[in-house]
């Protein structure tokens, strides 16, 4: 079974996954567009995230949108709303299990109760990982179509924000956290299979004795 040491260690990363995780969901520079114009002064960087569209002004003004509607938004959108929030989601209810299961902590019962609340914990977190991946993908698909449209105006074409960026390290936490959990649980009994135990065998006293006397001792 794996250590301590290495379960602490994965344990780390699916903190840092869930911590990303919720911070790319709220941001809202998940793509940015830098309209500097003709003049510097009155430049502009517009971001759109999941839930806000946010515009900053080099004059040091700073407003955001809410977007209330959900059935106006893209689908790519609409989607990356319902799988980042199931990836928090998620990844709680793993931060939860495998506190249980893991070798340090005083719960869970035995060893084998700990090993399976370890799998399903694990598996919590590449579920997280894998939902954490959709979002970030199919956005970042999104951005690199439409910045390569040749009929779409440079003024409305935007980059991938560091939501995105952060969407993805996190993701790849939850995974390696998950993978982590679930090779844990898997108890490695060689002893029995190496060194398989001797059988002894008693030979009968009763037999023996008796195999000592001749019919001639009794005449």
């Amino acid at each position: 079974m794996a250590s301590a040491g290495l379960q602490c260690f994965a344990f780390l990363l699916a903190l840092l996954g869930i911590f990303g995780d919720i911070t790319a969901t709220l941001l809202p520079n998940w793509k940015i567009n830098a309209d500097v114009g003709s003049n510097i002064i009155t430049a502009i960087t517009q971001m759109q995230g999941l839930w806000m569209d946010c515009t900053w002004y080099s004059t040091g003004m700073f407003s955001c949108t809410l977007k209330y509607s959900v059935l106006s938004l893209p689908v790519y959108i609409q989607a990356a709303r319902t799988t980042m929030v199931l990836s928090c989601i998620l990844s709680a209810f793993g931060i939860c299990i495998t506190t249980v299961g893991m070798k340090c902590t005083k719960l869970g019962g035995d060893t084998e109760s700990k090993s399976h609340t370890c799998f399903a914990g694990g598996v919590c977190f590449i579920l997280s990982g894998i939902f954490g991946l959709v979002p970030t993908s199919w956005y970042t698909r999104e951005i690199i179509s439409n910045f390569l449209d040749t009929t779409i105006p440079e003024s409305s074409k935007h980059e991938p924000g560091g939501a995105v960026y952060i969407g993805f390290i996190s993701a790849g936490f939850l995974l390696i956290a998950g993978v982590i959990f679930c090779t844990s649980c898997f108890e490695k009994q060689q002893g029995p299979w190496i060194y398989p135990a001797k059988q002894q065998h008693f030979p009968s006293t009763q037999q023996d004795s008796n195999a000592g006397y001749n019919l001639k001792d009794y005449v």
